[in-house]
Protein backbone atom coordinates (compact mmCIF):
# COMPACT_ATOMS: atom_id res chain seq x y z
CA UNK A 1 0.00 0.00 0.00
CA UNK A 2 1.56 3.26 -0.99
CA UNK A 3 0.52 7.06 0.77
CA UNK A 4 -1.69 7.13 -2.14
CA UNK A 5 -4.00 4.41 -1.26
CA UNK A 6 -3.47 4.96 2.41
CA UNK A 7 -4.95 8.76 1.81
CA UNK A 8 -7.83 7.11 -0.18
CA UNK A 9 -8.86 5.11 3.14
CA UNK A 10 -7.88 8.12 5.77
CA UNK A 11 -9.98 10.53 3.52
CA UNK A 12 -12.96 7.90 3.42
CA UNK A 13 -12.35 7.93 7.19
CA UNK A 14 -12.81 11.48 7.63
CA UNK A 15 -15.88 11.14 5.39
CA UNK A 16 -17.38 8.94 7.59
CA UNK A 17 -18.18 6.25 4.78
CA UNK A 18 -17.78 2.99 7.00
CA UNK A 19 -18.18 0.70 4.06
CA UNK A 20 -15.03 1.95 2.55
CA UNK A 21 -13.59 2.22 5.51
CA UNK A 22 -14.04 -0.96 6.13
CA UNK A 23 -13.11 -2.66 2.42
CA UNK A 24 -9.29 -1.90 3.32
CA UNK A 25 -9.91 -4.56 6.13
CA UNK A 26 -9.03 -8.27 4.93
CA UNK A 27 -11.57 -10.56 6.26
CA UNK A 28 -11.01 -11.80 9.71
CA UNK A 29 -8.82 -9.14 10.48
CA UNK A 30 -8.12 -8.07 14.07
CA UNK A 31 -9.13 -4.03 14.51
CA UNK A 32 -8.62 -3.93 18.62
CA UNK A 33 -7.57 -1.33 20.20
CA UNK A 34 -7.74 0.38 23.64
CA UNK A 35 -10.70 -2.57 24.78
CA UNK A 36 -12.44 -2.14 21.96
CA UNK A 37 -13.25 -5.03 19.23
CA UNK A 38 -14.09 -3.98 15.63
CA UNK A 39 -13.44 -7.31 13.77
CA UNK A 40 -16.98 -7.16 12.07
CA UNK A 41 -18.38 -4.48 9.73
CA UNK A 42 -21.50 -4.07 12.60
CA UNK A 43 -19.44 -3.82 15.38
CA UNK A 44 -17.06 -1.00 13.31
CA UNK A 45 -20.35 0.38 12.05
CA UNK A 46 -22.09 0.54 15.37
CA UNK A 47 -19.30 1.68 17.23
CA UNK A 48 -17.95 4.81 14.83
CA UNK A 49 -22.30 5.54 14.41
CA UNK A 50 -22.01 6.18 17.91
CA UNK A 51 -19.28 7.71 18.17
CA UNK A 52 -19.05 10.13 15.60
CA UNK A 53 -22.55 10.70 16.80
CA UNK A 54 -21.16 13.00 19.10
CA UNK A 55 -17.44 13.82 17.81
CA UNK A 56 -16.53 15.09 14.47
CA UNK A 57 -13.14 12.95 14.65
CA UNK A 58 -10.23 13.07 12.10
CA UNK A 59 -6.92 12.07 11.31
CA UNK A 60 -4.07 13.77 10.10
CA UNK A 61 -1.14 12.06 8.68
CA UNK A 62 2.13 13.50 9.59
CA UNK A 63 4.74 10.84 9.24
CA UNK A 64 4.02 7.63 6.80
CA UNK A 65 6.31 4.72 6.33
CA UNK A 66 4.83 1.49 4.15
CA UNK A 67 6.13 -1.78 2.93
CA UNK A 68 4.76 -5.04 2.07
CA UNK A 69 3.72 -6.40 5.09
CA UNK A 70 3.06 -3.06 7.06
CA UNK A 71 1.73 0.50 7.34
CA UNK A 72 3.36 2.65 10.06
CA UNK A 73 2.15 6.44 10.75
CA UNK A 74 2.15 9.21 13.13
CA UNK A 75 -0.88 11.58 12.91
CA UNK A 76 -2.82 13.55 14.95
CA UNK A 77 -6.17 12.52 15.81
CA UNK A 78 -8.42 15.85 16.69
CA UNK A 79 -11.87 15.08 18.25
CA UNK A 80 -14.29 17.80 18.16
CA UNK A 81 -17.77 17.32 20.86
CA UNK A 82 -20.98 18.17 18.82
CA UNK A 83 -22.71 17.12 21.48
CA UNK A 84 -21.63 16.07 24.92
CA UNK A 85 -20.90 12.36 25.38
CA UNK A 86 -20.47 12.26 29.67
CA UNK A 87 -19.00 8.99 31.54
CA UNK A 88 -22.54 7.59 31.86
CA UNK A 89 -23.42 7.27 28.72
CA UNK A 90 -19.94 6.09 27.73
CA UNK A 91 -20.19 3.10 30.53
CA UNK A 92 -23.95 2.54 28.97
CA UNK A 93 -21.97 1.77 25.59
CA UNK A 94 -19.20 -0.57 27.45
CA UNK A 95 -16.73 2.45 26.39
CA UNK A 96 -15.96 3.38 30.32
CA UNK A 97 -12.06 3.44 29.44
CA UNK A 98 -12.78 6.31 27.15
CA UNK A 99 -12.68 10.01 28.59
CA UNK A 100 -16.08 12.29 28.81
CA UNK A 101 -15.63 15.33 26.45
CA UNK A 102 -18.43 18.10 26.48
CA UNK A 103 -19.94 19.79 23.45
CA UNK A 104 -17.76 22.34 21.88
CA UNK A 105 -14.59 20.86 23.67
CA UNK A 106 -11.77 19.87 21.27
CA UNK A 107 -9.42 16.92 22.37
CA UNK A 108 -6.15 16.49 20.17
CA UNK A 109 -4.32 13.06 20.24
CA UNK A 110 -0.94 11.98 19.02
CA UNK A 111 -0.86 8.21 17.78
CA UNK A 112 1.60 5.76 16.20
CA UNK A 113 -0.89 3.56 14.08
CA UNK A 114 0.55 0.01 12.64
CA UNK A 115 -1.46 -2.23 10.08
CA UNK A 116 0.34 -5.55 9.09
CA UNK A 117 -1.36 -6.39 5.49
CA UNK A 118 -1.46 -9.06 3.30
CA UNK A 119 -1.98 -8.89 -0.39
CA UNK A 120 -2.76 -5.11 0.05
CA UNK A 121 -5.66 -5.48 2.54
CA UNK A 122 -5.38 -4.44 6.29
CA UNK A 123 -5.00 -8.09 8.76
CA UNK A 124 -4.38 -5.99 11.80
CA UNK A 125 -4.69 -2.92 12.97
CA UNK A 126 -2.78 -1.49 16.31
CA UNK A 127 -2.45 2.33 18.17
CA UNK A 128 -0.81 3.96 20.82
CA UNK A 129 -1.84 7.49 22.21
CA UNK A 130 1.99 9.17 22.93
CA UNK A 131 0.15 11.86 24.92
CA UNK A 132 -1.99 15.22 23.90
CA UNK A 133 -1.40 18.11 21.74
Amino acid sequence: MNRADYERYAQAFNDRDYDAVFDHYAPGASIRFFGVDLSDRDAFKRFYGFLHDHVIETLTIERFASGEDLVALEGIIRIEATRDLDAATLEAQGLDQFMPIAKGEVQQMRQYIHYHLADGKFTSVGCAIVGLT
